[in-house]
């Protein structure tokens, strides 16, 4: 175990060491920091000075060896829209996104292990055909769609007309097949700080939670398939395995051998393919949190870019950057876990 942790530590000092040259390089291509600094009415020479005390003018190599300096003690710069700590602006923002992606999750393991289970041990089934079909679908359409079609279909305040409305018989097909949901679209809700006293969440609150639903499915609506599909594979492979044909002759149980025997060895690419796939998640509360106005670090990012908030587009990717690394290190541990038989070193015990 502590010659796997010290080997995932320098693997992932590695990858933030690349993260951090990638963020720092992007800066001149995001444009002059000054222009957002200082005004028009600035003097060139003003300029100058102003650049040189900020080492501005220093080589690439020095300014780098500076910022990952800074970097190593917590700070990666002040925004310059809200004129405070990037790293204190992220963490005001990133509960809600937290809690949309733990949604998501929660949403993805209720629906895909079932699903995907029943799809494998009946494959000729209408209902897994039926499944089947509809996770291809699945992953064709993008997140930002699905998004829409959930607002249309089910938010407050928004009816889908299907038929020609200034007709009496189509007015009535309207109302008859009428959409208009109760759920909002719009924010967070209300939310109660029950958890150290610091993470706001809606997860306490009806309300809180009505706001969070329509979010999540839309957030999960591009991974559920995937694992539907994956989970269906991996069972159908696993139930062809020798020591499951031994176990049916010796007179186990089906659900014994089902649930027991090959869920277990099942859900160990699973959980592989879901480390990186919460990590992604992060990524993909971009478009979710655009569409439903969710103040998570996603909407905070592209509004970053928006105004050309340097400090804090770098600062977002490398916090988006140490979640991918911490939760791959994690996975690899729950990996060893699950399955006693493989050791962290990668050798089968």
């Amino acid at each position: 175990m502590l010659a796997f942790l010290v080997q995932r530590i320098s693997q992932a000092l590695l990858v933030m060491f690349v993260i951090s040259v990638v963020a720092f390089a992007i800066q001149d291509g995001l444009g002059d920091p000054l222009q957002e600094m200082v005004g028009m009415s600035v003097s060139q020479e003003e300029r100058e000075a102003i650049r040189e005390e900020l080492g501005l003018n220093d080589p690439m190599v020095i300014q780098y060896l500076r910022f990952a300096g800074n970097a190593l003690q917590g700070d990666l710069g002040n925004s310059y829209f809200y004129s405070k700590p990037t790293l204190a602006v992220i963490a005001e923002h990133l509960p809600a996104t937290l809690e949309l992606v733990i949604g998501a999750s929660l949403i993805i393991i209720l629906l895909s292990v079932p699903i995907g289970v029943y799809s494998a041990i009946r494959p000729q089934a209408w209902l897994s055909k039926f499944f089947m079909g509809v996770s291809t679908v699945g992953i064709s359409i993008p997140v930002f769609l699905t998004a829409i079609v959930l607002i249309q279909l089910f938010s407050i305040g928004v009816t889908v007309n299907w038929f020609p409305s200034d007709t009496a018989w189509g007015q009535w097909l309207n109302e008859a097949l009428s959409t208009e949901g109760g759920l909002p679209s719009y924010g967070r809700g209300e939310h109660l700080t029950p958890l150290f006293g610091t993470w706001e969440s809606g997860f306490f609150t009806s309300e809180g939670l009505m706001h969070l639903l329509l979010p999540s499915v839309s957030l999960a609506s591009i991974m559920l398939p995937l694992f539907i599909r994956l989970i269906r594979a991996e069972m159908m492979e696993v139930l062809q395995s020798d020591y499951i044909r031994y176990a049916r002759a010796k007179g186990l149980s089906a659900w014994r051998i089902n649930f027991l025997h090959a869920l277990k060895n099942t859900m160990l690419p699973v959980i592989t393919v879901g480390g990186v796939q919460i990590g992604i998640m992060v990524a993909y509360t971009i478009l979710t949190e655009t569409v439903f106005q969710w103040p998570g670090v996603g909407l905070m990012f592209l509004e970053a870019i928006t105004r050309s908030d340097i400090p804090l587009i770098v600062a977002y990717l490398m916090v988006v950057g140490l979640i991918f690394v911490v939760t791959n290190t994690l996975v690899d541990l729950i990996y060893g876990l699950v399955n006693p038989t493989v050791k962290l070193t990668g050798k089968k015990a």
